[in-house]
């Protein structure tokens, strides 16, 4: 069966978000003055980002909710100096949050590839992102005109992988399973999300990450171009 709709990961998929984020928070970490905290960003950054991808792993999973997540990564790192306020956390998130919207560095090769895919297929963005800041980004990096309807998870109620958000999106866009592909660069929330929803995927891995499979994808990349050859 030819494949007629792609659903399609947007951060680190399309969007940069570890140089759109690194930047932000290098923004924050200047206008802040937390460097009578840390000696350099890097020593922050390198508190910081650990951190957020337990809490990341943590939302997907359904064990924490936004709210913890937003103050908590914002907390982590600045409790040893004794900042434990969650509501000085969730006015700097937002802080944070806002600027990620005005970044628009995209992955290598993003525009290209959805020039090429366009013409052949529905396209819909499948994004756990947060619905305050995703819509503002795909409009400001201007990826909106590719894609016929975007899909956050805090509008279907559940995260990636969980089975409920492929299925929410299947009925959503009207596509049958066997004729959708899932494209993202997210081990956990886009390929075994997709392979448990038996939806095909194409795993984009740029940096040849390693890991013990309990699958094969049904394909792997790493460029974003080697999926015109593909689809």
């Amino acid at each position: 069966m030819a494949y007629k709709s792609l659903f399609i990961d947007l951060d680190d998929t399309l969007w940069d978000i570890h140089q759109n984020g690194k930047e932000c928070l290098e923004e924050i970490y200047n206008d802040y003055g937390y460097e009578k905290y840390y000696p350099t960003f890097d020593a922050y950054y390198s508190v910081y980002m650990p951190n957020n991808h337990r809490l990341w792993a943590l939302y997907r999973n359904g064990m924490i909710k936004k709210e913890e997540l937003i103050v908590e990564r914002f907390l982590v790192p600045m409790r040893v100096f004794g900042i434990n306020d969650p509501v000085y956390a969730k006015e700097l998130s937002n802080d944070f949050l806002e600027r990620t919207t005005l970044k628009t560095r995209l992955i290598e090769g993003a525009v290209d590839l959805l020039e090429y895919l366009k013409p052949k297929y529905r396209m819909h963005i499948l994004s756990n992102g947060f619905r305050e800041v995703q819509y503002k980004k795909i409009e400001n990096s201007g990826l909106r005109p590719y894609f016929d309807k975007i899909i956050l998870s805090e509008d279907a109620g559940i995260n990636k992988p969980h089975a409920d958000m492929f299925t929410h999106a299947l009925k959503s866009t009207n596509s049958r399973r066997d004729q959708v592909v899932m494209i993202g660069d997210s081990w956990e929330a886009d390929i075994v999300g997709a392979y448990r929803s038996r939806i095909a995927q194409i795993w984009f891995n740029p940096g040849g990450e390693a890991m013990a499979r309990e699958f094969e994808p049904t394909h792997t990349v790493r460029r974003l171009e080697e999926i015109k050859a593909i689809l």
